[in-house]
């Protein structure tokens, strides 16, 4: 298994915690915004007897609300096409261990959710990366680039819609060209739309709405950023592929069930107020402009303007940014703080990239986020291996 470059850096920060050093984590997308209180109070207000085993599909009543929610971002599925599961992350397991043999190849635009990574080794499935850039600010690579990489044994794309490390946010074009991509040779489409609701550009255009691939389309999804439920561990696999549904529910049945109180916290999440999101996703769009100010007018710093979800990939004027990452933790504080980020190598699986990059998630409040980048900016006019850019 490969290590988390999002938790890698831990030790590092636990020492530097020890020494009274205050840590601004923007290394990992776990929000400081409140769950909302009446998911909480639902489970709180339970009072069943026992604790039961639910449908190893999640309860009824939660997928039947699900489909609801979904209807309103005009996807249109049935209570039975989803299988709820314990995170996002069990969903995109499931599916890979569903639609994939071992040795099978499944295709990604990379920088990706590192974590993709994990998966396909637990599921033994080669993980053929196709590169972005951050010049483009991280757009879908021409399908030219995924035609020269494709072969037999190929099975399956996944993307992130809005992107984890990048924050891109997809557009319907290129949703279509991909689409093209699927139907030309019979592959399958994961998109992972954990952060749907978080688009500041444009509208999100989901997997679920491209016709003529519906049998190809698994769509993955999860409450933790959402509602910042990230401890509820739910999630949940859609699709309208009946043999992929009933393949899924026999990993499922073999894990049993999904979370019981997460269930009931999710369930609660469906009934808050339509406009529950305005005021979340102004807040994280203050904290990204705030963010990208701040990291662009830094010398040498170049961060693209993100579209969506709440995290960006910045490339800095140093040698080797895992080293940089690792130093400011160790070795540098600013009025008594410093900063974790997560190191861009980790989110590439081609092994030259990514190495003067770094993700930071816009997970902590405004104030913060300006102290976390005075620290950055005082850091790197120190750091060593500060090298000079024209």
């Amino acid at each position: 298994m490969p290590a988390s470059p999002i938790r890698r850096l831990v030790p590092y920060a636990e020492v530097a915690k020890s020494k009274g050093v205050k840590i601004f984590h923007l290394n990992i997308g776990q929000p400081d915004i409140e769950t909302p209180a009446e998911m909480l109070e639902a489970v709180r207000n339970s009072t069943f007897k026992i604790l039961e085993y639910s449908h190893s599909a999640g309860n009824e009543s939660y997928r039947r609300k699900l489909g609801e929610y979904y209807s309103l971002a005009n996807i249109n599925v049935d209570h039975n096409e989803i299988i709820i599961t314990t995170g996002g992350s069990e969903a995109i397991l499931f599916g890979f261990m569903a639609c994939l043999d071992v040795g099978d190849e499944i295709i990604i635009p990379e920088p990706f959710y590192a974590n993709y990574n994990g998966f396909a080794v637990e599921a033994g499935v080669i993980v053929k990366p196709i590169s972005s850039n951050i010049g483009t600010g991280f757009a879908l690579p021409p399908p030219e680039d995924f035609e020269k990489i494709i072969t037999e044994r190929t099975k399956a794309i996944i993307i992130c819609n809005p992107n984890n490390p990048t924050g891109y946010l997809y557009t319907k074009g290129e949703m279509e060209v991909l689409k093209t991509i699927v139907k030309k040779h019979n592959l399958y489409l994961f998109s992972d739309e954990a952060y749907r609701e978080f688009c500041y550009e444009g509208e999100h255009f989901s997997s679920m709405q491209l016709e003529g691939v519906e049998e190809n389309v698994i769509m993955i999804d999860t409450i933790s950023k959402r509602y910042s439920a990230c401890g509820a561990r739910i999630g949940a696999l859609i699709t309208r592929n009946k043999t992929v549904l009933q393949t899924v529910l026999k990993f499922a049945q073999a894990r049993l069930s999904p979370p019981g109180f997460g269930q009931i916290l999710g369930e609660a999440a469906i009934d808050l107020p339509l406009d529950y999101f305005k005021k979340t996703k102004a807040e994280y769009q203050l904290r990204r402009d705030t963010l990208v100010k701040r990291l662009n007018d830094i010398p040498g710093v170049f961060c693209p303007n993100p579209g969506g979800a709440f995290y960006v990939m910045a490339s800095l004027p140093v040698d080797n940014a895992d080293l940089f990452c690792e130093w400011i933790l160790e070795s540098f504080s600013y009025n008594g703080a410093t900063v974790m980020f997560a190191p861009g190598s980790g989110f590439y699986g081609s092994p030259s990239l990514g190495q003067r990059e770094v993700r930071i998630a816009y997970v902590l409040n405004v104030q913060a986020l300006n102290a976390a980048m005075d620290c950055l900016e005082k850091a790197l006019e120190v750091y060593p291996g500060r090298i000079l850019l024209e």
